[in-house]
């Protein structure tokens, strides 16, 4: 029989085992907290691990109790980050991120031609929802063009209702006797305004000149306006050397000067010549004249090498240079051999 003191002894002992062996301080769980958190824990002792506000658990156990062993069993729970719902589709702009967890900012912007009509950025809150409504790209809109005075609107199609967006256009033109200074079409910029307006001016011009040796015709007017025409003659054996109609520019003054130039009188009487690209009779094609402008080439012999070949000339304003190489032969040297019909070099 075993004797009470025995049995107190035992007790005693066994006391002094399980007191020696208590739970120390549990690890640290990523966004968790302990409840209660101590130094150490006795034997029967409970604690509860929870997740931190914006996280949940994923697997694992939550409550512990200290065991005999004074060994905490292994913690396998896992508290990992709300999500938020997909933003990552702004149409009309982009929206910049790392991931849609708590507690992480996403930011907007659009694209040129847009604004962000409501918040540039937001928060993944701790209940997994955006902190505040997520934004749109809205175009921007230009309010009707102004018309610059003395002019109208010649093209206009409004995209918006009454209003314009990014990118339209609007085309102008003046009234008659008006010239436009500037960009005859403005554009919605992104700012929401519009490009620079042109200018629309009167402009007058003086009354043209008569050219020497011709005439001018034009409107028969008091005043000549921007765009009025004019157009020049010569009279008989002259040429119009520049356009035959002129008109009054947007700077005051005549889009050209045309001027009449005489014709040349030959003092060679025969002579074989090319005129475009063909041979003719010099006092045949010309027997009133070469005309201002144009040009003919003479044929010249090569003594040396008994051969021919061309020098061109041209007539200018009544004066003509004849090729010193040229030789016209008397009519009555007929033993001797034209240039013409030699044969080329």
């Amino acid at each position: 029989m075993i004797s009470l003191g025995l049995i107190l002894f035992s007790s005693f002992l066994c006391h002094v085992a399980i007191a020696g062996r208590t739970c120390p301080k549990p690890e640290e769980q990523p966004f968790a907290t302990v409840v209660p958190l101590k130094s150490f824990y006795d034997p029967g002792e409970e604690i509860v691990f929870s997740c931190k506000p914006g996280y949940v658990s994923r697997g694992g156990m939550r409550r512990f109790i200290c065991p005999l062993s004074g060994t905490w069993p292994l913690n396998t729970l896992k508290c990992l980050p709300r999500v938020c719902p997909f933003a990552g589709i702004l149409e009309n702009g982009a929206v910049r991120y790392t991931t849609f967890e708590y507690p992480n900012m996403i930011s907007f912007t659009c694209n040129p031609g847009f604004y962000l009509n409501g918040t540039n950025s937001v928060k993944c809150t701790q209940e997994g929802k955006w902190s505040q409504k997520l934004p749109v790209c809205a175009p921007v809109t230009c309010t009707p063009p102004p018309v610059p005075k003395f002019g109208r609107l010649k093209v206009y199609k409004p995209s918006s209702g009454n209003n314009s967006i990014y990118g339209d256009t609007a085309g102008f033109e003046c009234w008659p006797n008006h010239a436009m200074f500037g960009n005859d079409t403005i554009t919605c910029t992104v700012h929401g305004n519009w490009t620079e307006l042109p200018e629309c001016r009167e402009v007058k011009c003086p009354f043209p000149s008569r050219p020497e040796n011709g005439f001018v015709n034009y409107p028969a007017k008091r005043i000549l306006y921007y765009k009025d025409k004019a157009t020049y003659g010569c009279h008989d054996t002259y040429v119009l050397d520049g356009p035959e109609e002129v008109e009054c520019s947007k700077l005051g003054n005549w889009s050209a000067q045309p001027s009449c130039k005489a014709s040349c009188k030959l003092s060679v009487k025969k002579a074989t010549v090319l005129y475009k690209g063909e041979r003719v009779k010099l006092q045949e094609q010309f027997k009133n004249g070469m005309l201002h402008g144009e040009k003919v080439s003479f044929f010249c012999k090569n003594k040396e090498k008994k051969c021919s070949y061309t020098e061109e000339t041209q007539c200018i304003d009544g004066t003509i240079e004849i090729p010193p190489c040229f030789k016209e032969h008397s009519s009555l040297a007929f033993w001797k051999t034209d240039a013409s019909d030699v044969k080329p070099c």
